[in-house]
């Protein structure tokens, strides 16, 4: 009978016979459970993180000081699935943006908006395969700072060069462009100041969590 407060594997390698191939079979199981648990507690924080960051979009900010380009390293830090570092970052992205463009910013659009511009979409995407780069196992206080920068740089480039393009703003020349990249460095201060400030938030309210809850863990 499986005693109370233990998993089957822990009962099962306790009773069984020594040198019993039975014992290191449920040595591997246990090993493989706490590997799965903790890592489901992995996600669970790493995406609460990732909703707090998104919903803190719709909160009134400075221009341009945004956790865009932080869930983004996040998710790519975080997340071991390929398929999870993109799925999770460009939902929360894609959901905030739906509650952004017809609900805060409703009225600049007519009718329903689904997104304001692929542009940044294009650019999260880079940004998330830069984390994927620098962060993944190899998260550090330099590595997010650099990172953070990096992608500051990237959306900035990808953003006015969109502005550039696809508006009749700025000539479609060269120095066009390049006027179009000094009109917008005015708002690259934010830009940096918010992929900063967010990294540090994701990234050190991820590690305190994962602390506590290993701490809770082994006292329990």
């Amino acid at each position: 009978m499986i005693q109370h407060g233990k998993y089957p594997a822990q009962v099962f390698w306790k009773n069984a016979p020594s040198g019993s191939p039975s014992v290191g079979f449920a040595a591997l199981s246990l090993r493989l459970f706490k590997l799965t648990k903790s890592n489901i507690m992995k996600y669970r924080i790493a995406l609460v993180l990732i909703i707090l960051a998104a919903v803190s979009r719709l909160l009134p900010h400075p221009q341009n000081f945004t956790p865009i380009a932080a869930i983004g390293l996040f998710g790519a830090a975080v997340f071991d699935r390929r398929w999870l570092m993109f799925v999770v970052p460009f939902v929360a992205l894609f959901l905030s943006d739906l509650l952004l463009n017809n609900v805060v910013y409703a009225q600049y659009y007519e009718g329903f908006a689904w997104v304001s511009s692929g542009w940044i979409y294009v650019a999260f995407a880079l940004v998330i395969l830069l984390g994927r780069v620098l962060l993944h196992h190899k998260i550090g206080i330099k590595n997010v700072v650099v990172a953070s920068l990096c992608a500051s740089v990237l959306f900035f480039l990808v953003s006015n060069f969109s502005t550039w393009y696809e508006t009749a703003l700025y000539p479609k020349t060269f120095d066009g462009l390049m006027l179009c990249y000094t009109a917008g460095l005015p708002f690259f201060g934010n830009t940096v100041l918010g992929d900063l400030f967010f990294s540090a938030v994701l990234f050190g309210g991820y590690a305190w969590a994962m602390r506590s809850n290993l701490a809770l863990v082994r006292v329990k």
